[in-house]
């Protein structure tokens, strides 16, 4: 009990260590959300090369999490301690690279090349930002219910974050009105129509400009939450060396550490499960906004149906967390998930309704919580499970978390680059004011049927996850108790070092 009690953490430490995790989540979210409109509609990106540009920012996001976890694998401790000095230098340059993605610049040629270079760019050091971030759970406690319970305030903080990165984007950008062209097959070719149109070039000039102009207010906005949540993050934790190692531990490589997490059957089951729940909700978030504004016809009032979805997450964690202490965690992964299927068939099935659906947001958002605490809720017990197997080895929760990432991220930037390049095939028109029927089409399978079915795939992989409750229990113990005699051995061994002296 005494041991317990001093490894329990202050509340102003798991808030500083939560609020750390806001940075990833308001610029994910932004990004994921409203990204691929601003490439369409104001940067005005051909729908092919805007595809190639999410998929390969996506993909090489992917490829960087299990590099950035190897790096971290071999950096050495310092007084500041391993994982904090990749957050702090990290912060700078991510945040000049955020903010020029949201620029369009003024040439004629390279266009695509520019943003392809700085969303790469960005997604490497919001990676050296995340990862040892992420890995940081295991540093900060060696007591489970600690790590959990400050895995809730994460939770809550992340999707705050992403009702922030939603409400600041969406907000801002929301006021700027972006013009839209009409259906060719309405101008006809009269003089007159072609007298319209160039009259009414000028005004769509300028409010081009504004709403390119409010994309850069929003990142300014941004990139300084990102700069002071780092802050209280650097200075409100301490990293913990104890809280991970055993006194008996010895390095291994990280190729042996690596094949090791990789035949980790738990391990391998539980990114299998998630990686298609995260699939599901990456294809949602990433066309979300084209199905509200083109679909739905809501093209002033998405942003608004978004922080409805985000808020409704937020205000849901804490049930969450209680639900899965409760019942389990892995109950809580068969209804918070499965929550969600029912809504997103009603919002494609019902005509275009404002009021249902902001209703379908609300109840959308219940699960999108549930899908936020989960898998980092779960994860740090498998690290716990890989630990009893294999007590001679450490220093593995770098490749647990970054591994994890790169299947998810992976993932979603093939569904992502697949999904915009369908449009493009379905005929998709570049700030048209409506999209063809194809179009429409399309965006109802990648915001309901595709993510419906992603969301009943993972949930039979759930059924082959083997860490239940009591099995976490007994993990617990187990652990402990081999802490102990970890600790007991070392101490009776200083103690008779100090009596041969």
């Amino acid at each position: 009990r005494l041991q317990e009690s001093r490894e329990r953490l202050s509340v102003c430490s798991k808030l500083c260590y939560a609020v750390g995790g806001a940075p990833y989540q308001i610029t994910g979210c932004a990004l994921g959300f409203f990204l691929q409109i601003y490439l369409l509609d104001v940067a005005q990106v051909d729908a092919f090369y805007a595809s190639i540009i999410l998929f390969a920012g996506r993909v090489w996001d992917a490829i960087t999490d299990p590099m950035v976890g190897f790096f971290i694998s071999k950096t050495p401790w310092t007084r500041f301690g391993r994982l904090m000095p990749w957050i702090m230098f990290s912060t700078p340059f991510a945040i000049i690279s955020y903010f020029l993605i949201w620029f369009v610049p003024d040439i004629s040629t390279g266009q695509v090349m520019w943003y392809l270079v700085f969303y790469c760019a960005f997604q490497t050091l919001v990676t050296c930002f995340h990862v040892p971030y992420s890995a940081l759970t295991m540093f900060i406690s060696r007591e489970q219910s600690e790590r959990d319970s400050a895995t809730a305030y994460r939770m809550t903080v992340e999707v705050l974050g992403s009702v922030l990165g939603t409400a600041i984007q969406g907000q801002i950008v929301g006021k700027a009105d972006t013009p839209c062209v009409g259906s060719p097959f309405f101008f006809g070719l009269t003089n007159s129509s072609v007298a319209m149109d160039e009259l009414n070039m000028t005004h769509d000039t300028e409010s081009l400009t504004d709403t390119r102009n409010a994309y850069m207010i929003a990142a300014g906005v941004i990139g300084g939450l990102y700069i002071l949540c780092a802050l209280i993050l650097l200075l409100g934790v301490r990293e913990r060396r104890e809280s991970s190692e055993l006194q008996s531990d010895e390095p291994v490589s990280f190729f042996q550490g690596l094949k090791l997490v990789m035949n980790h059957g738990p391990y391998i089951k539980l990114i299998a499960g998630f990686l298609f729940t995260s699939l599901a909700f990456m294809l949602l978030e990433g066309n979300f906004a084209l199905f509200c504004t083109y679909t739905l016809g809501f093209r002033n009032e998405f942003q608004n149906i978004l922080l409805a979805i985000m808020l409704s997450a937020t205000l849901t964690i804490p049930f969450w967390q209680w639900f899965l202490t409760r019942f389990g965690k892995k109950t809580a992964v068969y209804i918070g998930i499965s929550s969600a299927i029912p809504f997103l068939i009603v919002v494609v099935v019902l005509d275009s309704n404002l009021f249902v659906t902001y209703v379908v947001a609300v109840a959308a958002g219940i699960s999108v919580a549930a899908a936020f605490l989960l898998p980092w809720s779960m994860l740090p017990d498998v690290v716990d499970d890989f630990k009893l197997q294999h007590p001679s080895s450490h220093g593995h929760e770098a490749i647990f978390f970054s591994f994890y990432v790169f299947f998810t991220k992976f993932t979603a930037g093939v569904s992502l680059g697949i999904s915009t390049l369908s449009l493009d095939f379905a005929g998709y028109q570049t700030r048209g004011c409506s999209q063809p029927g194809q179009v429409n089409f399309t965006l109802k399978m990648l915001v309901s049927a595709v993510p419906v079915g992603l969301i009943l795939l993972s949930l039979l992989l759930f059924k082959l996850y083997p860490i239940d409750e009591d099995k976490r229990k007994k993990n617990k113990k187990a652990l402990q108790d081999l802490r102990h005699e970890s600790n007991s051995s070392s101490e009776s061994d200083n103690t008779e070092l100090a009596s041969i002296v």
